[in-house]
C-alpha cells in the first residue's frame, strides 16, 4: 500500500518529551498518549511535572494524561486537575477499575462538564455500546479499543473496530482510536477501515517512515544486503 498521506491520524504512545519532540519534527504523528505504565518504563519520577512540562512544550496537538485513582469519586477530582492543565489536554478514564467496576457513571458526568476524553482499555463492542451512550454529544472524545491485545489473545480486531466505528458515529466529536499497536500494517488496517487516530510507539513509527511506499523487492534487496554486511562483519568462513 503507498500513500503519502493518511486520514487516519498518527500518535505517538510514550512517556518520553524528547521522543515526542522528535516525532513532532518528522511531522508524521499529530498527537500523543500515554499511561502508567510507559511513564513506569520511562522512569518518570513526577507526574505533575512530567505532565505540565509536556503541556509547556506541546501545546498545539491532543495529549491525553491517564488518571492514577482506582475509585471513581478519586477518578473524578484527578480529571479535573489534569484536564486544567490545557485545552489541548484529554483524561484518560479505564472503562472500568482494577476490580471491574464500570466507570460509566463518572464518563458521564465529566463528558456532561466539558471534560475532554480519551476511555481507555476497552476491548468489547458491549464496552464501546456502553460508552459511547454515556458521552456528551458534541464534547469531544476519543474511544480507546485495545485492538492490538485483542490480536494477541488470538480474536481478530477488525470486526470489533468495525462494529466500534460504527457506534461512534452515532455521537459529534466521538472518535474512534486503535490502540497497543504492535506493527506498521496495523496503520494501514486502520486506515482502510475508516478508523480515526491510531497511538503507536515510537519504533512502530520510524518503521512506517522508513519502510513508507517500499515495495516487497526492495525490502528483498534490502534484507540481503543486510545479511551481507553482518557476513563481513562476522569475519566467518564455510569453505
Amino acid at each position: 500500500m503507498e500513500m503519502t498521506e493518511l486520514a487516519t491520524a498518527i500518535y505517538s504512545d510514550g512517556a518520553s518529551i524528547d521522543d515526542m519532540l522528535e516525532a513532532l519534527a518528522q511531522g508524521t504523528v499529530t498527537g500523543f498518549t500515554t499511561n502508567p505504565s510507559l511513564m513506569k518504563k520511562s522512569g518518570v519520577t513526577s507526574y505533575t511535572d512530567f505532565a505540565s512540562e509536556v503541556v509547556r512544550q506541546i501545546t498545539d496537538y491532543p495529549v491525553s494524561f491517564e488518571v492514577f485513582k482506582d475509585d471513581l469519586e478519586g477518578m473524578r477530582q484527578e480529571a479535573l486537575k489534569i484536564s486544567s492543565l490545557g485545552s489541548n489536554v484529554y483524561v484518560k478514564i479505564p472503562v472500568i477499575n482494577s476490580k471491574g467496576e464500570s466507570t460509566a457513571s463518572l464518563i458521564k458526568e465529566l463528558s456532561q462538564e466539558g471534560v475532554k476524553l480519551n476511555v481507555t482499555a476497552i476491548f468489547t463492542v458491549e464496552q464501546v455500546r456502553e460508552v459511547v451512550d454515556h458521552l456528551t454529544d458534541g464534547v469531544d472524545s476519543i474511544v480507546s479499543v485495545f485492538a492490538g491485545r485483542l490480536a494477541d489473545a488470538g480474536i481478530d480486531p477488525i470486526p470489533v473496530m468495525k462494529e466500534a466505528l460504527a457506534i461512534c458515529r452515532e455521537k459529534k466529536g466521538c472518535q474512534l482510536l486503535w490502540a497497543s499497536t504492535r506493527e506498521v500494517y496495523n496503520i494501514y488496517q486502520a486506515e482502510q477501515l475508516g478508523v480515526d487516530i491510531i497511538t503507536c510507539p515510537p519504533a512502530v513509527i520510524k518503521k512506517y517512515e522508513q519502510n513508507q511506499g517500499k515495495t516487497a523487492l526492495e525490502g528483498s534487496l534490502e534484507t540481503v544486503q543486510g545479511f551481507m554486511k553482518d557476513i563481513k562483519s562476522l569475519g566467518f568462513s564455510i569453505l
